[in-house]
């Protein structure tokens, strides 16, 4: 066996290791282990947005496009109408800023959402930096 042959070898092994794992979800990055799993906003019942099925989590069908709800699985963040990347994470003052990279049927855009972990096991989303409220989301499900 010849060094090109190792070569060609190599090659093909990262080339079926890529295309075997192309559709899974990448690791979640550091900054959003905590916020792994399906959400939904405080005071709505899990059941009424989510079903299980299988390996997950998913939105149930017939699909409620305004459901107050999203899922966080590895550096993706779904709602019922929008599916994203996120970009980045970082920390403003009690707060992590996620930088988003989101496509609906209609259009493709950036988003900047300020969130934020609760000591009982919430989630708030604040609507900007001076937002001192915030609204409450619960998870419904973890990875």
């Amino acid at each position: 066996m010849g060094p090109a042959h190792g070569v060609r070898a190599a090659a093909l092994g990262l080339a079926l290791f890529a295309s075997a794992g192309g559709t899974r979800a990448t690791a979640a990055p550091a900054g959003l282990a905590g916020y792994q799993g399906a959400w939904v906003l405080g005071g709505r019942d899990c059941a009424e947005v989510y079903s299980s099925a299988g390996k997950g989590t998913s939105f149930k069908t017939p699909l409620d496009i305004f459901a107050p709800a999203f899922i966080v699985s590895g550096n993706r963040l779904r709602t019922p109408m929008a599916s994203c990347r996120i970009k980045s994470v970082r920390p403003v003052s009690d707060r992590q800023r996620l930088v988003l990279d989101c496509a609906n049927v209609v259009a493709v855009n950036e988003v900047r959402v300020l969130l934020a972990l609760g000591p009982n096991g919430t989630l708030k989303r604040y609507y900007g930096d001076q937002d001192p409220t915030g609204v409450e989301y619960r998870r419904c499900s973890s990875p």
